[in-house]
């Protein structure tokens, strides 16, 4: 069973930049599809990118450009590279993991969880 646990959060001003780390381990990422989450407050969680089939990407509308996913295989390591941020991407940012079949965007698509880390964006 693949553990995640999410790392990097933390307090930045508008237009301030943040990585997260989302670590694996009983499983490793190449064999999964990776994607990041995110749940603002008082709202449902939410697609933000995915990373599968080693170098596919894809991301929300509200984050092209901005932010980029990656992993190393190596490091059994997923990133959030996130840039430009502003207020409203303030939320508790997630790792999920599937067992690799697409890239999918639903949250019901995928088994494995971190924790979550907290991102709050101040203007």
């Amino acid at each position: 069973q693949v553990q995640l646990v999410e790392s990097g959060g933390g307090l930045v001003q508008a237009g301030g930049s943040l990585r997260l780390s989302c670590a694996a381990s009983g499983g490793t990422v190449s064999s999964y599809s990776m994607a990041w989450f995110r749940q603002p407050p008082g709202k449902e969680r939410e697609f933000v990118a995915v990373s599968w089939s080693g170098l596919i990407t894809a991301y929300a509308d509200f984050v092209k450009g901005r932010f980029t996913v990656s992993r190393d295989n190596t490091k059994n390591t997923v990133y959030l590279e996130m840039n430009s941020l502003q207020p409203e991407d303030t939320a508790v940012y997630y790792c999920a993991a599937k067992p690799s079949s697409g890239g999918g965007q639903l949250a019901s698509e995928y088994a494995y969880w971190g924790q979550g880390t907290q991102v709050t964006v101040s203007s």
